[in-house]
């Protein structure tokens, strides 16, 4: 069985595998299991949409990100890997306010990965922002 990685390991995943564009968002790996990852998308005016909101966009690329990290640290690292399909439920507005984006393997086989993706606030971890779920196939 792999290794779960630490969070440490995750966030370097984060550093060397995401495109610039990813990595502004300020993504961090709060915590890894056999089977999840959790990570915190910090509030940023600069990722507001009109009215205040945080962005679907963001809260989009988060969800994805987060899958990412889940699956690696199912594997005991990264691989190579591509979302084939994400599907985002948008359930209430965040404001002024950071997400955690928990994100959960529901299956994980040898040519793909399901995920379920939940992005809360910290203070309402119950009453979520949005919800996601995730195909990714492993190449080769």
């Amino acid at each position: 069985m792999a290794t779960t990685l630490t969070p440490a390991e995750a966030d370097k995943i984060l550093a060397d595998h995401f495109a610039p564009w990813v990595q502004d968002l300020g993504l961090t790996v709060v915590e890894t299991g056999e089977r999840h990852a959790v990570l915190r998308l910090p509030w940023s005016d600069r990722l507001a949409r009109d009215g205040g909101g945080l962005s679907g966009q963001a809260m989009m690329a988060a969800a994805d990100t987060a899958t990412v990290v889940a699956v690696s640290a199912a594997l005991g690292g990264f691989a190579p890997m591509t979302t084939v399909q994400l599907s985002t439920t948008f359930q209430r507005p965040a404001r002024d306010t950071d997400l955690l984006v928990t994100a959960r393997l529901t299956k994980l086989g040898r040519r793909m990965a399901f995920a379920e993706i939940v992005l809360a606030t910290p203070q309402a971890p119950d009453d979520p922002v949005a919800h996601a779920t995730t195909v990714y196939a492993f190449p080769g």
